[in-house]
């Protein structure tokens, strides 16, 4: 399987849509110096597990995502608890949240900011050192829950910026 690679250029613009100016991200998960090496969809749920706040009461808590990341709309690999994204050619890369700025509602999950902090096996995400996650849609699940143990997804979408330094 061949994977094509966009230039940072061909992303931005894909990111950014018709010919205009272009709105920045936010300064909390920017990433200056850095270069794009892959921009993905992905499509899945953010799964969520019903334990006891703080408080004692029961509450929707997060466990882990699951979703497949989609480039021209052909699946090239999947994305789930780690957090961890690996591609169809056997490299994986695993983050940790470093920063994060608010989705466009509140029913959107943040945008993110990770770090990398593992790699695994050799493609395209071998020199990954950063991962975005913007354009977020859906996700969030509030309110209460009646049985410690239950789970319940939220599906959503959002996009992967892979980048590297320099």
């Amino acid at each position: 399987m061949s994977m094509k690679l966009a230039t940072p250029a061909l992303v931005l613009a894909a990111l950014i849509g018709p010919a205009g100016a272009a709105e920045p991200l936010p300064a909390a998960i920017a990433a200056p110096g850095e270069t794009v090496v892959l921009s993905v969809h992905a499509e899945g749920a953010q799964v969520y597990e019903c334990k006891a706040a703080a408080d004692g009461k029961l509450a929707w808590a997060f466990r882990e995502p699951i979703a497949t990341l989609l480039s021209e709309g052909k699946t090239i690999g999947r994305h789930y608890a780690g957090p961890s994204w690996e591609l169809a050619d056997g490299s994986a890369v695993v983050g940790k949240a470093a920063a994060n700025a608010p989705g466009a509602t509140a029913a959107d999950i943040p945008w993110l900011k990770l770090d990398v902090t593992s790699h695994r096996g050799s493609g395209v995400l071998t020199p990954v050192t950063t991962v975005q996650r913007i354009h977020t849609h859906g996700g969030t699940l509030d309110g209460a829950c009646d049985k410690a143990g239950a789970f319940r997804s939220a599906p959503y979408s959002a996009a992967y910026i892979f980048l590297k330094k320099g």
